[in-house]
């Protein structure tokens, strides 16, 4: 089965290539990912991230879903220094970067929960997958119909974090302004959750964070830094062999 519906601000694809009917669990994935949006969104007054960002919320009001986002972006926020900060000066409460490796991660587990062994789940970009070999593209960060590599992978997740979608959107928050170092850099790590916040964490840093992220137990990388120089790990899973694409 196959289906898109565009959530989050962004198109979610997924395809299920298990036998059986797997229309609730795709029910269950989209109405998920709904619900994140309506609560987790800064850009809607009434999420309870905007509530919060209020003082409307007390510590003790905040749901355990919160709870574990803002505990996860503090955590990036500590290992990279301050260059990832969902609370920078000036700007409200914004733990986006987490929020939607974190959710589409929640996704599959509930794909996972209802019996699919083969699928991917593909939201904007950011790919969760399972039972492959499935191939990836990386899209090249300054030609959008040309591709850097193509990935292999079989259970895991790839996320890629870049200027080529919604410009300088990333700030470093050591210094407050738009980090400029990288033009593209993806992560492949076991989860989205991972993987997402990893890439966004480690463009923040700037060129350094490419070192920052292959350090990471788990963590492969392929970045294109601002002078287009191509660096990646040695375990980057290049495909080499045909087969499904994502």
């Amino acid at each position: 089965m196959q289906r898109v519906e565009h959530v989050m601000g962004f198109p979610v694809s997924l395809r299920v290539d298990d036998e059986g009917d797997f229309t609730g669990a795709a029910d269950a994935v989209f109405a998920w990912l709904r619900e994140v949006d309506e609560r987790f969104s800064p850009f809607r007054p009434d999420s309870e991230v905007s509530r919060l960002d209020r003082g409307e919320l007390a510590g003790s009001e905040v749901s355990p879903d919160l709870a574990e986002v803002l505990a996860l972006c503090e955590e990036y926020r500590l290992a990279t220094g301050g260059a990832f900060d969902v609370r920078l000066p000036g700007r409200g409460l914004d733990p986006c970067a987490v929020v939607k490796g974190w959710s589409v991660q929640r996704a599959a587990e509930l794909l996972s929960a209802a019996g699919a062994r083969r699928f991917v789940l593909n939201a904007g970009g950011d790919v969760v997958a399972a039972g492959g070999p499935w191939r990836v593209g990386v899209r090249h960060p300054e030609h959008a119909d040309r591709l850097c590599t193509v990935l292999e992978l079989t259970d895991g997740a790839v996320a890629t974090s870049a200027r080529y979608e919604r410009g300088d959107h990333i700030v470093d928050g050591r210094t407050g302004r738009p980090a400029t170092g990288l033009l593209s850099l993806t992560v492949v790590a076991s989860s989205l959750t991972e993987a997402d916040s990893v890439a966004t964490a480690a463009f923040a840093m700037g060129a350094e964070g490419v070192g920052w992220a292959a350090a990471r137990p788990g963590c492969e990388v392929f970045a294109v830094d601002a002078g287009r120089q191509v660096l990646r790990t040695a375990g980057l899973p290049v495909a080499r062999e045909p087969s499904a694409a994502a």
